[in-house]
């Protein structure tokens, strides 16, 4: 317990002292981008060790999950409740994007202010035809997913090796035992790469804010008060039906969430609060197999703060270039976002790569992604902070479904047993 709150801690403190370097390497030095790029460096590595992890942790922890969970009807259903939770509050985010989009109008205070219709983004639009989902979906290689650190592949096949494991039966046994071994090797593992948290944490906040300066935070203070007050509100839906089903737990599983969210919020990755994440969870009382099975797929399918960004953004283009969306064309409009935003969270800048696929078919000019590219980064911040909550929560809800929600643990995992 101590250790995890000297992380946290650490984080904080990297996170000002971040801020402070960033402002006066902004305003001294005579090459800012210069000493950001330096600073990249170190968030480079950081993030990069984290992307090491995830793969064999992945694959090790929801293997022996669904190897011990017994057989392929349990995990079908626990799979349907999982994905019924998803699809809810997926729509409940984009709902909620729409609702305070139209609620503060932020893209009228832009009017007049904009680029060119023509100038190109940058932004390579892009979203999952029918087809290249599926393809996208199942591994042609399973080494060839893992190296990509594609998720949901490696999660199509541990689901199979798992289901073929337990109904192997004994002769399984002896594997199962070295890949549960593989799982507590990367734990450890974990615990050694986030010492290296807090430095992580520091470049990256003292590399943007010494590129972008604190200035680009002023210019667009109101748009990105509105959104943080936006997801402010998601955090506050999202906890409440934690509540209805979690009741006053709900409190104990934010104080697990608190670290890993706070990991996310620093480094705009919701992967790389991923193995802290799990760990949480299972301290709080998720048996491992249940935890191991929902984060894994909620990466993919239940990015809530990325959803909400998606339909907020492209209403506040539309509003800051004076184009009207009715309602049925907004409501076309989060139907497609609900597809689109689907299965690509390891592209880079993934936001915004689904935001300028919908400004094309909705006839919204791709020029005003250069509104947000300034500012990106302080807004992936608390998208990915939300994405590890909603992710956490998802994961007790149908852990108390299924009854698979026991006494906290109130002890480190990486040096424990897992359920």
């Amino acid at each position: 317990m101590k250790t995890r709150n000297n992380l946290t801690t650490y984080i904080m403190v990297s996170l000002v002292l971040g801020i402070v370097v960033g402002y006066f390497a902004n305003v001294s030095l005579a090459n800012p981008g210069a000493f950001a790029e330096y600073m990249s460096y170190l968030t480079t590595i950081f993030l990069r060790l984290i992307k090491m992890i995830i793969a064999p942790l992945v694959f090790a922890t929801l293997v022996v999950g669904i190897a011990r969970m017994g057989d392929a009807k349990e995990v079908g259903r626990i799979g349907l409740k999982t994905l019924g939770w998803f699809f809810i509050a997926s729509v409940m985010s984009l709902l909620l994007g729409l609702v305070m989009v139209n609620l503060f109008r932020p893209g009228d205070a832009l009017v007049g202010h904009l680029p060119a219709v023509t100038t190109p983004s940058g932004i390579a639009a892009s979203g999952l035809s029918l087809k290249e989902f599926i393809t996208h979906l199942v591994p042609a290689s399973i080494v060839d997913g893992m190296a990509k650190n594609e998720i949901l592949q490696i999660v199509i096949f541990s689901l199979f090796f798992g289901t073929a494991a337990a109904a192997v039966g004994v002769k399984a046994e002896p594997l199962i035992d070295a890949v549960d071994g593989i799982a507590h090797i990367m734990l450890k593992v974990t615990g050694y790469v986030m010492s290296f948290a807090p430095v992580a944490v520091f470049a990256a906040v003292a590399g943007t804010i010494a590129k972008s300066g604190v200035g680009v935070l002023g210019t667009y203070g109101v748009f990105m008060a509105e959104f943080y007050l936006s997801i402010g509100v998601l955090w506050g839906l999202l906890i409440l039906a934690g509540f209805i089903f979690l009741g006053r737990r709900i409190f104990a599983l934010m104080g697990e969430l608190k670290g890993p969210a706070l990991l996310a919020f620093s480094t705009a990755s919701s992967e790389a609060a991923y193995p802290k994440t799990l760990e949480g969870l299972e301290r709080f009382g998720v048996r491992n197999r249940i935890a191991s099975f929902v984060l894994p797929i909620g990466y993919s399918f239940n990015l809530d703060g990325s959803m909400m960004y998606c339909t907020f953004a492209t209403v506040f283009i539309a509003q800051a270039y004076g184009i009207e969306m009715p309602l049925g064309t907004q409501l076309a409009m989060m139907a497609v976002l609900m597809l689109t935003s689907k299965g690509i969270a390891g592209v880079p800048r993934a936001s915004l790569v689904v935001i300028a696929a919908t400004l094309g078919q909705f006839n919204i000019p791709e020029a005003g992604l250069l509104l947000l590219l300034g500012i990106d980064h302080f807004l992936d911040m608390a998208r990915s902070a939300t994405n590890v909550i909603g992710n956490g929560v998802a994961a007790a809800v149908v852990a108390k479904w299924e009854g698979e929600l026991v006494a906290p643990l109130d002890k480190d995992l990486s040096d424990s047993p897992l359920p």
